[in-house]
């Protein structure tokens, strides 16, 4: 893409937005940054700006914003947004970071999205991939920004890529060589004006522009009923835990088997497997759907797989005290990644909830909460909602801190239960982000 002498303007002034502008930088083009917070609100990315030397602005978006050939928009910008808008009413093309970062990427792209287990599978992607020789890099929403590494990755690199539904909304070329549905669940809400079909066409969008030389790879168990509509022109593959599949992975009860064309490959039984939890066979068997496909050693692929340490915050055991054991699901921000959480573990748990809610419907995990949960601590500004639906069955405390909430689990737990942080909601009522709120979890049980 030449962009040699253009105007840019990037709305959003983060980790995407802040690559965005440094890659316009390294092509010639005049990057414009403007961000709705004030400058203090995010002092890191205004440090970088300047010393860069790219024109900004904070604190709301002034006309300069539209004297552009090009906006590119990060994730973290609402797609309804005013200043997208208008830009689009004005005639600019908009697009979001990652069609811009496609643009220039020349390497094999890996695109996974899904409501729950991208990371831990983006993750286990680039792991595997690495463990078999390959150059990779893991990017997009974890590890660096599509657009740090987008014009400097060399053209035999993979790039393992996690992508949510923001990053999908302003696309119009984006085609990766394989693209991979892992589930899509309520989610979000709040963003596409309380339709899950808005989400859900959101995260189709990972397949539009792939042609009959690529993979679109999808969970039968989830989104079979949907793949007509999608109407995606790739070669299908999938994955599945409930049946046999001709073309792609499933499980059978005991092994992850690949299947390509009538020929059948057990890869490994599910207890030699360093990831443990239905939810995360699923996510092994979308990784091997590409391992297949690629054509890696399977026995290099194993040992990846033996050997993967998980992803930090997805069910991260932080330590045992007592005969307790406290679990880290801070990356738990729906009632789904709540669901899966719940039925991992055997041993009862005391459970904390809450945060910014998103529109949840805790029926949706009502039975798994009455099946493995001794008690709830409510948390943060939906506190009220937790313990108004679950009060009725089972003992809720309402809690201020998270300080406060371990050591009142720590108080309450039992030899042989399990402190588990697996919120159900986003972070941002009490912390920066669900790392930040992993980490005071993490620090205070340690503190112990």
């Amino acid at each position: 893409m030449n962009i040699k002498g253009k105007k840019i303007s990037i709305v959003g002034a983060v980790r995407s937005g802040v690559a965005a502008a440094k890659l316009c930088k390294r092509h010639g083009a005049i990057p414009y940054v403007s961000d709705y917070s004030p400058a203090d609100k995010i002092p890191d990315s205004v440090e970088v700006l300047k010393s860069s030397g790219i024109d900004y602005e904070t604190g709301g978006h002034s006309d300069k914003v539209y004297d552009c050939d090009l906006l590119v928009t990060s994730p973290g910008v609402p797609s309804d947004a005013p200043v997208l808008k208008n830009a689009i009413a004005k005639g600019i093309e908009v697009i979001s970071e990652l069609e811009f970062a496609f643009r220039f990427y020349k390497g094999t792209i890996i695109a996974i999205t899904g409501t729950n287990g991208k990371t831990t599978t983006t993750s286990l992607m680039a792991f595997v991939l690495e463990k078999c020789g390959k150059k990779v890099y893991t990017a997009g929403n974890i590890g660096f920004a599509f657009s740090e590494i987008a014009d400097r990755a060399e053209e035999e690199s993979f790039v393992s890529l996690e992508i949510s539904s923001f990053q999908l909304d302003f696309i119009n070329s984006f085609k990766p060589r394989y693209s991979m549905i892992l589930n899509i669940t309520p989610d979000h809400l709040d963003r596409y004006e309380n339709s899950f079909d808005n989400y859900r066409n959101s995260k189709y969008g990972i397949t539009r522009y792939q042609s009959s030389d690529d993979i679109f790879i999808y969970n039968s168990d989830d989104t079979k009923s949907e793949i007509e509509k999608i109407n995606s022109k790739a070669s299908l593959r999938t994955f599945s835990l409930n049946e046999k599949v001709a073309n792609g992975a499933y499980f059978d009860g005991e092994n992850l088997v690949i299947a390509n064309g009538g020929k059948v490959t057990p890869v490994m039984s599910k207890q030699e497997a360093s990831l443990k939890g239905e939810h995360n066979i699923y996510n092994m068997l979308a990784v091997l759907t590409v391992a297949a496909d690629l054509n890696l050693d399977l026995d290099k692929v194993k040992a990846a797989m033996r050997e993967f340490p998980g992803v930090e915050h997805r069910l991260e055991f932080v330590r045992e005290l007592d005969g307790v054991k406290y679990v880290n699901d801070s990356k738990a921000t729906n009632v789904d990644s709540v669901w899966y959480a719940l039925r991992t573990f055997d041993e009862p748990l005391l459970l904390i909830l809450g945060g910014k809610d998103k529109g949840n419907d805790y029926n949706e995990i009502k039975e798994p909460v009455e099946k493995h949960v001794r008690k709830i601590y409510a948390i943060g500004s939906s506190k009220d909602k937790v313990y108004d639906y679950f009060n009725s069955f089972i003992e809720v405390e309402k809690v201020d801190t998270m300080e406060d909430c371990v050591l009142k689990c720590k108080k309450d737990a039992k030899s042989g239960e399990v402190v588990l942080l697996s919120p159900a909601c986003a972070s941002f009522d009490m912390f920066k982000s669900y790392e930040h709120r992993g980490k005071v979890f993490k620090q205070a049980v340690n503190q112990l």
